[in-house]
């Protein structure tokens, strides 16, 4: 099995209810973003996919939240905007949308700060 990594960022504000106190005040983050991809064989220029590609699939993704209220927004479905929610929502909006044979998202990992972080994983 190989999988990729890329990472990429966005900066957005939320609050959150019913955990500690502070975040449920409006705050902000730099949200750092790592999505991995998988996938058994490799194409024949011996990539499972072009790291370029991906980049801009996950841009046009990111581009949805960056510099954006995260409780407002209708991607998320009314879900709360957790770290745990954002990486579940650009898991499945990446995978719906990458169409290279044989190759799917295998996880996200939503940092929202340089020590905490939230993992989903297909």
């Amino acid at each position: 099995m190989y999988e990729l990594k890329i990472i990429t960022r966005f900066a957005a504000a939320h609050k959150l209810e019913m955990v500690a106190k502070q975040c449920e005040n409006l705050h902000g983050h730099n949200w750092k973003i790592e999505v991995c991809v998988a996938g058994e064989k490799l194409n024949p220029a011996g990539v499972l996919i072009d790291f370029g590609e991906l980049k801009v699939l996950v841009a046009k993704i990111i581009d949805g939240l960056d510099h954006k209220y995260l409780n407002e927004l209708e991607v998320l479905g009314g879900l709360p905007s957790s770290s745990e929610n954002v990486a579940w929502y650009i898991a499945h909006t990446l995978d719906r949308e990458l169409s290279v044979p044989g190759v799917r998202v295998s996880s996200v990992t939503a940092w929202e700060s340089d020590d905490a972080c939230a993992t989903y994983k297909l």
